[in-house]
């Protein structure tokens, strides 16, 4: 008993203590400018920390990765991923995004929440494991334009990295696993007409012939619908057509928002939208795929019996770009995720790194 006694006081004071690291390096990373496509000053300040804390990191463009010692090829392994980079802030900021503040409990800041909580909680759990080595082996990520699913960013720095099993993604979830996670395809769709006076009611007027189009596009609905993710939608968010009010436009162009199920690819819902439309439709591209992992897998298993609820996220993340399974999980609130004021709570960071380490402690994934 006595044993046990003075094991759970180590552990609670091992937590606080890499609590403490988190939020002082989070604090670092707040009071640095790193948009998207623009971390480079917080790549380096972060490369210099790992370098610190003996993680021998590689580095490519703006992203960074720790492989932990002892790594074994035939060993299956376990990738921590968050991202750098942020959103710019918006207008309604009152405060100074760039200024890390601690008020009643929370660390205001660009970045806090999405997802800087989740990126210096697991290179703490990563620097915990470094130290206490598991069966499997262990990546750390830190990858740049995630907020733009940017060429620079996770999709360059994978093939550079070792045969990955499956990822954990430090998106805020409220450390709640998000076991699947929707698709995104943007769709340009255009109509041409012929332009002509007003006054006079020549030319084909372009919007007119888009109209069938637009209705479709309202009012379709897919088949297959998911126990996690619900249908999957599309959305018209774009419209553009004509110059001035006496000249019929020539051509209209709009812009379809598709997230997809994961009973969907975005290849097969481009190929439905073309068979129904008569206007023109373009893909800007195809590969941000929703993602699933089974509710059976070893640590989706250790979530639950941990007393997490797994959920299907509707918004998109590195995930997508990640051909293994992959674990959306993280503290912070999606809600909170590009919004002004920006904030996370400081017992979601400590918490997130105790279930960190409780969930992958001794987990074996085959």
């Amino acid at each position: 008993m006595i044993f046990l006694i003075i094991l759970a006081n180590f552990a609670f004071i091992m937590t606080r203590e890499y609590a403490h690291n988190a939020v002082e390096l989070l604090q670092r990373l707040i009071s640095i400018p790193r948009v998207s496509r623009q971390e480079s000053s917080a790549s380096d300040m972060l490369e210099e920390w790992m370098c610190s804390a003996g993680m021998s990191p590689h580095r490519d463009v703006n992203n960074l990765w720790s492989v932990a010692p002892g790594y074994d090829e035939h060993r299956p392994t376990i990738l921590l991923n968050a991202h750098i980079d942020t959103v710019r802030p918006v207008a309604s900021w009152t405060r100074d995004p760039h200024q890390p503040v601690i008020e009643e409990g929370r660390l205001y800041g660009l970045g806090s929440n999405d997802c800087g909580g989740g990126l210096v909680s697991l290179l703490q759990v990563y620097g915990h494991f470094c130290r206490h080595p598991q069966s499997y082996n262990l990546i750390f990520l830190a990858s740049a334009e995630e907020e733009v699913s940017g060429a620079n960013g996770i999709s360059h720095v994978l093939p550079l990295l070792p045969h990955i099993d499956m990822a954990v993604v430090g998106e805020p979830t409220g450390m709640q696993p998000a076991v699947a996670e929707k698709g995104l395809m943007v769709v340009d769709m255009t109509s041409k007409g012929r332009s002509g006076h007003a006054a006079r009611g020549e030319g084909v007027n372009a919007i007119y012939a888009m109209l069938d189009d637009l209705l479709w596009l309202r009012s379709y609905r897919f088949e297959r619908v998911s126990d996690l993710l619900g249908p999957t939608l599309m959305s018209v968010t774009v419209l553009h057509a004509g110059t001035q009010h006496n000249l019929v436009p020539d051509i209209c162009q709009a812009t379809i928002d598709v997230r997809t199920n994961e009973h969907y690819t975005n290849e097969e819902v481009f190929d439905i939208i073309r068979s129904h439309v008569h206007s023109e439709v373009k893909a800007r591209s195809f590969r941000l795929h929703s993602s699933h992992i089974s509710c059976h897998h070893p640590v989706v298993r250790r979530c639950i019996s941990m007393g997490m609820t797994p959920f299907g996220s509707p918004t998109l993340s590195d995930q997508a770009l990640m051909p293994f399974d992959s674990l959306k999980l993280g503290p912070g609130e999606s809600s909170r995720s590009h919004s002004a004021d920006e904030f996370i709570c400081l017992h979601e960071i400590s918490d997130a790194i105790e279930s960190y380490i409780r969930i992958l402690d001794g987990i074996d994934i085959g």
